[in-house]
């Protein structure tokens, strides 16, 4: 089953054509992860997929649905969308942020019921911020911070998550905390991932299925061990790489080669 499912997509800013003809699937209750070289339009494909941005061409279906003809609050019952470093509003503590998911199961003039209320505690529980709710959110630091804006997305009730870049500026154990509390919601409440990711390997890791995009076009697509080689990350990103399976998991890791390293020294990679 495909959870969205998008059709030769055409994708510009203003007169700059970013995604030519693209086509591309999430599948149901898989984590799928967006990678490329910056400037490859992963992000725009991916906001484009959350209707944050409208194609000149081309149509998305979410769960079988054109979404251009769903209405808005529809959509956000259906699917979350966390973008890159979202705006804080000043003074608004983590529970109230939490909150603003609960906005598409809402009435405009009703306030949090129980439904709200159970969902925005589950959602404090499982991102393990439930001694944080009374804080100010622009007192938390990063990794607290993004798990702040996950649960509010999580808050949402969705069954499609999608994620742009949600490890950026976070240092190393922050961004395996993020990465591993996103599986576990994707295998235990079999939420649809998908994200965008620079790290090869953190993309082979911690998902089912890949896509590698170049200048806004799909050039390689399936699971981590098809698509992590060394011929498909040196037509997408233009770097010799060694790739090698994990010794304890198998999924494929990514090492510069000798070759690529020398070059990078002598400038010329």
């Amino acid at each position: 089953m495909v959870a969205i499912n998008a059709r030769n997509l055409n994708i510009s800013y203003g007169d700059r054509p970013i995604v030519p003809n693209l086509s591309l699937s999430l599948e149901t209750g898989k984590v799928t992860a967006l990678i490329g070289p910056n400037g490859s339009g992963k992000s725009t494909v991916l906001r484009t997929l959350a209707r944050l941005l409208k194609p000149q061409q081309g149509a998305i279906y979410l769960h079988g649905r054109d979404i251009a003809t769903m209405p808005t609050r529809t959509i956000a019952r259906q699917l979350a969308m966390l973008p890159q470093s979202p705006d804080i509003p000043a003074g608004i503590t983590v529970w109230e942020a939490i909150a603003y998911g609960r906005y598409p199961h809402r009435s405009l003039f009703r306030g949090l019921s129980h439904n709200d209320l159970a969902a925005m505690d589950w959602a404090l529980e499982v991102t393990g911020l439930t001694s944080l709710r009374d804080r100010l959110m622009d007192t938390l630091s990063g990794g607290e911070r993004q798990r702040a804006w996950i649960a509010m997305a999580l808050a949402q009730e969705t069954q499609v998550l999608l994620l742009d870049e949600p490890t950026t500026f976070l240092d190393i154990r922050h961004q395996i905390d993020i990465l591993a509390l996103v599986r576990t919601l994707n295998r235990e409440r079999k939420i649809t991932v998908g994200w965008v990711l620079h790290d090869l390997n953190q993309s082979a890791a911690y998902s089912d299925h890949i896509l590698m995009l170049r200048s806004g076009e799909l050039i390689a697509s399936g699971p981590p061990a098809e698509v992590m080689t060394p011929e498909n990350i040196f037509a997408g990103f233009g770097v010799q790489m060694m790739v090698i399976p994990h010794p304890v998991t198998g999924t494929p890791t990514c090492f510069p080669s000798e070759l690529g390293i020398l070059e990078e020294i002598k400038g010329v990679g």
